[in-house]
């Protein structure tokens, strides 16, 4: 096997790794929320768990990254498509953290405000989507789909300032008052870290970085 056969073995090798990472990712976020109101809280601490097994496959995508630019001295494009995984690893593990944050609320209290609920869910379901359709735009090298994505961001931005001005919270509590809006902020910065996945993909397929229009 030559010395290129084996790096482009490895570059599709280390390319899989990140599309698992994100898949367990996706898995972790998909229903986070439903966690919040039921009386179980198994499910949380399962949750919790769960993350140190994201941080070992950060951990494994590194080591095959860096082990590939110190030996084969990859060209631009190569170089651009691991640099971009190594990003991505990061930010996929910065959101399966936060996923842990919102279950960790739920060891402390449990809500029960049906209108803050639906939300919440919402945040959730619109961050999904984005993480599904980022796969999409990796995968057909949809530009567009990329950029819309991008734009995506501000829906979950809006719904985080409803929640945190408005008075859907309901709660005389400022303890309890507090964990909900905390819930917000780490779904907010899940959608923040789902937007600079969807930037990595653009640079990989482009070049260039993204730029704010």
């Amino acid at each position: 096997m030559t010395s290129r056969v084996k790096f482009s073995n490895d570059l599709n090798t280390l390319i899989d790794e990140v599309i698992d990472m994100g898949r367990k990712v996706y898995s972790r976020l998909d229903g986070v929320t439903n966690c919040l109101s039921i009386d179980d809280m198994n499910t949380a601490r399962k949750i919790v768990y769960d993350d140190s097994f994201i941080n070992e496959l950060e951990y494994r995508i590194n080591t095959r990254a860096i082990t590939m630019i110190t030996a084969e001295s990859p060209v631009a494009t190569d170089l651009r498509v691991i640099i971009a995984s190594i990003k991505t690893a990061m930010e996929l593990e910065r959101i399966s953290d936060n996923i842990s944050n919102i279950a960790e609320v739920r060891k402390r209290i449990k809500i029960e405000n049906d209108n803050l609920l639906l939300r919440l869910y919402t945040m959730e379901r619109l961050a999904v989507l984005m993480m599904n359709d980022i796969y999409t735009a990796f995968r057909e090298k949809d530009m567009e789909l990329c950029l819309e994505i991008l734009d995506r961001d501000e829906d979950i931005d809006r719904l985080f300032v409803q929640i945190s001005t408005s008075d859907i919270l309901e709660e005389s509590d400022l303890f309890v008052s507090g964990q909900c809006q905390l819930c917000a902020k780490y779904l907010e910065r899940i959608g923040d870290h789902i937007k600079n996945i969807a930037e990595h993909v653009y640079f990989i397929n482009t070049g260039e970085r993204f730029e704010v229009r």
